[in-house]
């Protein structure tokens, strides 16, 4: 059975989840069902998140035919749904049984749903692989253009790096919380500009810079890093700033990310490109002045 979903990010909620339950149970799957999440990151994460909780988990196999998806959502077991107060607040970890990624769906995407992509692998590097930043920086122009060799290049590094510290850390304890570098920052933008707005990409982008900024603040990395990591995203298309958004309001969303824990929130900044760590967020005025600097 072919079950349609809407597109875009306001449609990731509990009335769609509900939509997709219904369909099965309508249907008479049992738990020997097989759920098949093929599209963007919004239609992985939701109809990842139904596998988990029809009759307590059916099987599902992801086809990412988004560049997002295939190099970041489909991969990680991470399933959810929207809250009007914050992005993924409700889901579960469930991994699928295979994710089939097709390079070639990527020729169909508006060159904003690929920049969106591009967010989350220039984000991989910028934690994890100081030289696949500088072979983004000299390949970009080729990654853009679509050249097959590149993006097989782009989405398999990707999926590896992923992968590695997700089987290290499945569940988020620990070093897979590096995988949040922009997340708390960028959350907090879609949050407030509305779920559909901006897409996800773009918003961690802008939280990419956030996060590069305030490292700088706090001297771990250098300014002229910071430039080329905002040049880099520029280069993808991406967005670096961001205008409708006031502070106070975005502090606030901040503090109800799901990351945040008893004893306060926590951030991933940059030690130098490529070493990404998790820290206790720094004094609430060394984040205002990032946030008013870059957000004028």
């Amino acid at each position: 059975h072919v079950l349609i979903l809407p597109d875009g990010e306001e449609q990731k909620t509990l009335t769609t989840f509900a939509t997709i339950i219904d369909t099965l149970m309508q249907h008479g799957f049992h738990r020997d069902a097989c759920l098949v999440a093929l599209g963007g990151g919004v239609v992985g994460d939701i109809g990842g998140f139904a596998a988990s909780c029809y009759q307590r988990g059916i099987d599902y196999v992801q086809v990412p035919t988004t560049l997002l998806a295939q190099v970041d959502s489909s991969v990680g077991g991470k399933t959810s749904v929207n809250h009007p107060s914050g992005k993924n607040m409700i889901g579960a970890f469930y991994q699928p049984t295979c994710v089939v990624a097709d390079t070639d769906t990527l020729k169909t995407l508006p060159p904003r749903e690929f920049a969106a992509g591009m967010a989350e692998v220039i984000k991989h590097s910028l934690i994890l692989d100081r030289d696949f930043f500088t072979w983004l920086e000299e390949r970009m122009d080729d990654v853009i253009a679509l050249d097959a060799e590149a993006l097989s290049f782009v989405v398999r590094k990707n999926c590896e790096l992923k992968a590695a510290i997700v089987a290290e850390d499945e569940r988020e304890r620990g070093r897979r919380a590096l995988l949040n570098l922009g997340h708390t920052f960028g959350h907090a933008i879609e949050t407030l500009g509305g779920y559909g707005q901006r897409l996800h990409g773009e918003a961690v982008s802008i939280g990419i810079v956030l996060a590069a900024r305030t490292s700088a603040q706090l001297g771990w990395i250098a300014a002229v890093d910071c430039d080329r990591i905002e040049a880099l995203l520029a280069r993808a298309g991406l967005p670096v700033s961001v205008a409708d958004v006031g502070v106070d309001p975005l502090l606030e969303c901040m503090r109800m990310d799901k990351k945040a824990r008893a004893d306060g929130l926590k951030l991933v900044l940059l030690k130098q490109i490529g070493e990404g760590a998790v820290t206790p967020s720094p004094e609430e005025s060394v984040l205002r002045d990032v946030i008013e600097t870059q957000c004028a």
